[in-house]
């Protein structure tokens, strides 16, 4: 399984969001390191985040917590908050975080 930095469970779910859905990690391009959130990257990088930007959006980036497959981000935000791979379900209201991580 891929390393993912941050209080974190089986299915990637931290600390800051675990329902049964917050199943995504993302891989955060001023580190290349995935982690389970947003906050997770606050508490654990000494640098501020950086933004994916459009034209890297065929960059694998989305780690599916139950299956581990990775995803573009375009994959992941194409896929109707369902894994392509496995079919599990992802949290829609993670797009209300989209600007934290893509531009």
């Amino acid at each position: 399984m891929m390393k993912v930095i941050g209080s974190i469970d089986n299915h990637t779910r931290c600390k800051h969001y675990h329902t049964d859905i917050d199943i995504i990690t993302i891989k955060f391009k001023c580190c290349d390191s995935y982690y389970g959130c947003y906050f997770c990257h606050e508490e654990e990088a000494d640098h501020q985040p950086i933004v994916w930007s459009k034209e890297e959006w065929g960059t694998k980036a989305i780690l599916c917590g139950n299956c581990h497959k990775e995803l573009t981000i375009r994959e992941y935000q194409d896929c109707n908050y369902k894994c392509p791979n496995c079919q599990s379900h992802f949290n829609p209201r993670c797009k209300n975080h989209y600007h934290l991580y893509f531009e």
